[in-house]
This record gives structure tokens, sequence and C-alpha cells, in this order.
């Protein structure tokens, strides 16, 4: 009697133990990078039609962030990008001024702006779609877009780094900036090149 209960005790017991293991989440530790601001090679960088006759071109100046990324498990990716909004930079003293104002940024009260992915989708060893939260003027909005991967390796310096690109669209009115650009000018192409060294 005592035997039989040992026997179907332990039994019960290797049983729920490798129940929980197939349960239980699989933990990947992606490798975390941090977005190489430090040397300037990594860029936030906008454009928009001026009139429909010509493109209007700037770029953010200050930023930060980090992402993970593991090339055998890529859809685990995530990424965190912070803009310094004070440090629009479109080559135009003036324009920028007015870029930063009220009618446009307004800095003053919004000095960030930020995106958080939600979902990385990965559709070869490349290409993805990355989904997230852009956050501009105090709006926040789910957005879609696609980036690229450049390459991954070794640097000169004895460190490991890898490179994403990246483009979106979006209407400027969806982010309350409703100052009337014309018809040609609704929406702005914002292009994010970004390259990280592993912690």
């Amino acid at each position: 009697m005592k035997k039989t209960l040992m026997t179907t005790t332990l039994a019960s017991t290797f049983l729920a133990s490798s129940l929980l293991a197939t349960l239980a989440p699989t933990t990947v530790l992606a490798a975390d990078y941090k977005v190489d601001v430090k040397g300037a090679h990594a860029f936030v960088q906008f454009k928009i039609k001026h009139l429909g006759y010509s493109w209007l071109l700037g770029r953010f100046n200050t930023f930060d962030g980090d992402f993970s990324y593991d090339d055998k498990l890529p859809n685990n990716a995530n990424i965190n990008i912070e803009i310094d909004t004070k440090s629009i930079d479109s080559n135009h003293a003036e324009r920028d001024k007015h870029l930063k104002g009220k009618d446009f940024l307004n800095v003053s009260k919004f000095p960030k702006a930020t995106f958080v992915s939600k979902n990385i989708k990965f559709s070869d060893d490349e290409n993805a779609i990355v989904t997230g939260e852009f956050t501009l003027k105090g709006v926040t909005k789910t957005i879609s877009f696609p980036v690229v991967k450049i390459g991954e390796g070794q640097d000169p310096w004895g460190g490991y780094r890898a490179g994403f690109s990246g483009t979106t669209s979006f209407k400027l009115a969806d982010y309350g900036i409703s100052y009337n650009l014309g018809p040609a000018s609704t929406h702005v192409e914002m292009a994010l090149h970004i390259e990280g060294v592993r912690i």
C-alpha cells in the first residue's frame, strides 16, 4: 500500500512538474542597444512639401533612445525614442522660431516627442513592420511603418553594432497642428536612421 501510494505521488509530482515546464513562458534575453547619439551615427529627419513645388527638409538635433534585438528571434525586438522638440532645425532661424511656437510644436509646453514600439513583425531577415505609440504635442496615436535592417556586426573599437532605418508619414492635424500650409502640405514624413551600440 505504501509502495503504491509513493509511486502514485511521485508520478503525480513528475506530471505536474512537466506540465508547469510546458506552460511556463520561455524567457529570451535579446541584446540591448543604446542609440549612438554621442557619435552622431543616428538621425531623426523630416520633410514636408512647400507649396507643392519642392521639399522642405529638417531634423531634430537632440534625441536619445534604446532598442533590443536578437537576429534569432527578431519579432521580440523593441525600440524607444525620445526627441527634444526644441532641437528642431530646418536650417533657417526664423522658420525654426515659428515651428517651435504655438502654431506648430509649442515646445515650451510640449518639449518632448516619443515613440514606444508595441509590436515588431519581420517578414524576412531585413524587412519588418513596426507598430507603436507616437506622442507629439501631447497627442498619442498608434502608428505602423516599415523598417529595414541595415546590418549588424563588430565595430573597429571592440563593440558590436546594429542599425535600422524607417520612414513614416502622418497628418499634422491628427497631432493638433492645424496651421494652414496649403493643400499640398497636410502631411509630414519622418525618417529614423538608428545605429545602436550593444550594451
